[in-house]
């Protein structure tokens, strides 16, 4: 992620915590780190980030102890890049009883334009609850956004106008929820008749106040486009588990999405097409690197596509944008 400052900034969770990296300066090519952050008994951590800066940490952890053990939401903050996070603090659960609080899911959260936090959790009947914080920090009571059926990893996104999107995938559905403005509520949409893989969804805004999502087909293991009110777009490729990266970014001042994700042999690919210009072909490029995860992409202060991966040996590589024509990358190099 990239703070206000322009530096970029890597995440990686390990036992017990997080391992982070920060840019000594915006557009590189030096890191700092990795610096050890603890979260004991935190799990299924996930990231936000703000119009501010901020970047917003989620994940799950037991309260208590024994079969009374009560898993919550938990929330802690960075609020600059390279400086600390705040102390983990409870955000509950949408469940009262330990029965059905068991089976909360993961948390994923998006921040509005306003600054308005939401985290989403898929509840014990397979539905999306949301919390939103208050303008005083409080937070809201939980909201019931109904639903059934539905799977963990969530795909959240809030648009430049504010607007947040959730897609959640279901048994032989996707279900689609929005806002129609700015911190509004979260509106049900048609379900869609497609079948990503789970946990492997994620969206990019495409156009003024609209989204693309990317995920990989269930019943063909190949990636697919969709815009809401659209056609499904077959990609090509066949992914290993796990969430695209994508980035919408400049590339010989042309306007493009940039993919990327974990092949089933472990190597890295990559590939650009024209933004919401997928039908006119996508092609896969093997980018020399392997990852036992998936990358993530982000473009750094200077506007270079920075790609993200794992090392074997558990070390962070950085490949950047080189000078070449097109979408070529420079080796990568351990930081």
């Amino acid at each position: 992620m990239r703070g206000n400052d322009g530096r970029l900034t890597a995440y990686a969770l390990t036992s017990g915590g997080l391992l982070r990296w920060t840019e000594t300066r915006a557009g590189g090519p030096e890191w700092t780190g990795p610096v050890f952050f603890p979260a004991p008994g935190v799990e299924d951590i996930s990231l936000a980030q703000g119009a501010n800066g901020y970047v917003h940490f989620f994940g799950r952890r037991l309260k208590g102890k024994g079969p009374a053990a009560f898993p919550e939401v938990v929330h802690a903050i960075q609020y600059q890049s390279g400086r600390p996070l705040t102390e983990w603090t409870g955000v509950g659960n949408p469940h009262g009883k330990v029965e059905r609080a068991a089976h909360m899911g993961a948390p994923v959260a998006a921040v509005s334009a306003s600054g308005t936090v939401h985290v989403f959790v898929r509840n014990a009947a397979g539905g999306v609850c949301v919390r939103r914080e208050g303008a005083k920090g409080a937070w809201l009571p939980w909201g019931d956004m109904r639903g059934g059926g539905g799977q963990d990893g969530l795909a959240v996104g809030a648009l430049q106008s504010g607007r947040i999107e959730v897609l959640v995938t279901g048994a032989n559905c996707a279900m689609h929820w929005s806002q129609a403005h700015n911190d509004g509520d979260m509106e049900r949409r048609p379900n869609l008749r497609v079948t990503p893989a789970p946990g492997s969804a994620t969206m990019v805004e495409t156009g003024p106040d609209r989204v693309t999502f990317y995920w990989t087909d269930l019943a063909t293991g190949a990636v697919q486009a969709y815009r809401p009110g659209g056609w499904v777009i077959p990609l090509g490729a066949t992914p290993a588990e796990g969430r695209h990266a994508v980035v919408r970014t400049l590339i010989d001042h042309y306007d493009c999405i940039v993919l990327a994700h974990r092949a089933l042999d472990g190597g890295v690919v990559l590939a650009a097409c024209g933004t919401e210009n997928e039908q006119a072909g996508v092609w896969w490029s093997l980018t020399g690197e392997s990852s036992a995860h998936q990358p993530a992409l982000a473009c750094d202060a200077r506007g270079r596509l920075v790609m993200a991966v794992i090392g074997a040996a558990g070390e962070l590589r950085i490949a950047r944008q080189g000078q070449e024509p097109g979408l070529v990358l420079e080796q990568a190099v351990s930081v």
